[in-house]
C-alpha cells in the first residue's frame, strides 16, 4: 500500500504538502519529515488576529467525537464516482449521533491510481486539516480501513451550486441568491489569502451548500502556498495538471505560464468566472475550442452577465431558433433557458452585479480588486442578513436531500436501489467531484 496508508493513522493525519515533499508513492511515510516541511511551508500571514485564523462562528467546531471504523457508519446511497473510478462517494449516517455525512472511499489499490491522485489526496488532507474557517468544508475524521481510505465529512444535503443549476435553475440562479453565496466564498478565499495560499480551483462544483444553507468552498487539492522558507514570495511558476473541461475557469496568466508567474489575483478572476456561471447557468468559454478560449482570454476578451442590457429583446420563435452562448456574446441563449418563467433578456441584474464581474475579470492581474476589497463592494448590500438565513427562503421550494422522509432499512446492502432517491439533485459523476 501507498504512503498514504502510513500518513492517515487512526487519530490523526500527518502529511506534508506534495510541492515541499517529493515522495514516492511507495516511500515509507517514516522518511517524511513532517515536522520541517510543515514548519517552513506554512506560515500564517502575520497581520493575521486570532478570529481571523479560527473564526468563532465556524459550524464545523463541535466536540462531536466520529470514530475512525467503518461499523458506526450506516451507508445509506452512492452519489458519486470519481478519481478515475477509484473513489465512490457515499451519503451515510453516524450512527452515534444519528447525523448525516458524506463518506469518501478510495480504493487505494486501485489500478488507475497514480502518482498525481496519490499526491493529490496527501495534498488535499493536509490542506484541510490546515484551514480552520466556517466557510471551508471540513473532515471530521480519515482512516484507512483495509484497502480504503475513508474520509468523512459533513454532508451538504443541496449539494454544489453546480448541481442545483443542473436540476432547478437551469437558465441561473437568482441575484441575491449569487450574493449571499458569493460573499461567503470570498471570506474563505479572503482567509485562504491571508494564509499565504492560492486556492487555484474555484468553481461551481467546488462551492457547496448545507441543508442550514451554509455555504462551503471545497476543491484544496489545487491549492498552492505562497510562503516559501520562511517568506512570502510574490508569484508563483508551478502549474498543476487539469483536465480541459477545467481551463474555463483559468484566469490568462495561468493559462499563458509566462516568466510573470501569478498570484492570489487568479483566485479573483476564476470567481468572476464563476458568478457568470452562476447567474447565466452556462459557464463562459465552455463552448469553445481551448486553444480559441487561450487566445480570448489572452486578448482580453471579457464573459459578462446575460440579461436584457446584454441580450437584444427578440420574440420567442428567433429564441428557440437560436444556438448556444458562450456567456461572451455570441449567440443569443441555450435552449435550457426557454424553460425558465423569466427568460435572460426579459431580466435585469444590477449595476453592481455587472461592475462586480467588471473588476473580477480584468485582463490584467493587478487591476483587480483583493479579496478583501471585494468584500466591501456595493454588489452585497443586498445581503442583510447571514447568508444562511438568506439562502433557505431563497433556495424554496427546494428541499434538500435529507429530508427524504423514508430510507430504506436494508440500505448497508442495497446500494442500488437507493441510487434513484438521489436522481431529482442531477449529481453527475465527475473526475473532481468533491464534497
Amino acid at each position: 500500500m501507498s504512503v498514504l496508508c502510513s500518513c492517515v493513522s487512526r487519530a490523526r493525519v500527518g502529511i506534508s504538502p506534495p510541492d515541499t515533499v517529493q515522495a514516492s508513492p511507495i516511500q515509507s511515510a517514516s522518511t517524511i519529515p513532517l515536522a520541517p516541511a510543515e514548519s517552513e511551508h506554512i506560515s500564517p500571514s502575520p497581520a493575521l488576529s486570532p478570529s481571523e485564523v479560527i473564526p468563532a462562528s465556524c459550524p464545523w467546531c463541535n466536540m462531536t467525537e466520529y470514530q475512525h471504523e467503518p461499523q458506526y457508519y450506516h451507508i445509506i446511497a452512492r452519489i458519486a464516482v470519481a478519481c478515475k473510478g477509484a473513489t465512490s462517494v457515499f451519503l451515510a449516517k453516524h450512527r452515534p449521533t444519528d447525523t448525516f455525512v458524506s463518506i469518501r472511499r478510495t480504493n487505494l489499490d486501485h489500478f488507475s491510481l497514480d502518482y498525481d491522485i496519490y499526491t493529490g489526496l496527501q495534498h488535499e488532507i493536509h490542506m484541510t486539516r490546515l484551514f480552520h474557517h466556517g466557510h471551508i468544508l471540513p473532515y471530521h475524521c480519515t482512516f484507512v480501513s483495509s484497502n480504503e481510505l475513508w474520509v468523512v465529512a459533513p454532508f451538504m444535503s443541496f449539494g454544489s451550486c453546480r448541481d442545483l443549476i443542473n436540476s432547478h435553475f437551469t437558465d441561473g440562479l437568482g441575484e441575491t441568491t449569487i450574493a449571499c453565496i458569493l460573499r461567503d466564498v470570498l471570506l474563505a478565499l479572503d482567509y485562504i489569502h491571508k494564509m499565504g495560499y492560492v486556492h487555484r480551483s474555484v468553481k461551481g462544483t467546488h462551492i457547496l451548500i448545507s441543508e442550514r444553507g451554509q455555504v462551503c468552498l471545497t476543491g484544496l487539492r489545487h491549492s498552492i502556498s505562497m510562503v516559501l522558507n520562511g517568506e512570502r514570495v510574490g508569484s508563483l511558476h508551478e502549474y498543476h495538471c487539469n483536465s480541459i473541461s477545467t481551463l474555463p475557469w483559468f484566469s490568462p496568466e495561468l493559462l499563458e505560464q509566462n516568466l510573470i508567474g501569478y498570484d492570489t489575483s487568479t483566485d479573483i478572476y476564476s470567481l468572476g468566472i464563476t458568478a457568470c456561471e452562476l447567474a447565466n447557468g452556462i459557464v463562459p468559454f465552455s463552448d469553445m475550442p481551448a486553444t480559441q478560449m487561450l487566445l480570448e482570454k489572452l486578448n482580453g476578451t471579457m464573459p459578462r452577465l446575460l440579461d436584457a442590457t446584454t441580450l437584444p429583446n427578440v420574440d420567442d420563435d428567433a429564441l428557440t431558433s437560436a444556438g448556444g452562448d458562450s456567456g461572451i456574446g455570441g449567440s443569443m441563449a441555450t435552449s435550457s433557458m426557454m424553460r425558465s418563467e423569466q427568460l435572460p433578456y426579459q431580466r435585469v441584474f444590477s449595476p453592481q452585479f455587472h461592475e462586480f464581474v467588471f473588476l473580477c475579470l480584468q485582463r490584467e492581474p493587478a487591476d483587480r480588486p483583493t479579496a478583501s476589497q471585494l468584500l466591501t463592494h456595493s454588489f452585497f448590500k443586498q445581503v442583510r442578513r447571514k447568508s444562511s438565513e438568506n439562502l433557505i427562503e431563497l433556495l424554496h421550494p427546494i428541499k434538500p436531500l435529507t429530508e427524504t422522509p423514508h430510507w430504506p432499512k436494508d440500505a448497508d446492502g442495497s446500494i442500488e436501489n437507493n441510487i434513484a432517491k438521489i436522481e431529482e439533485l442531477d449529481l453527475k459523476d465527475e473526475e473532481e467531484w468533491d464534497f
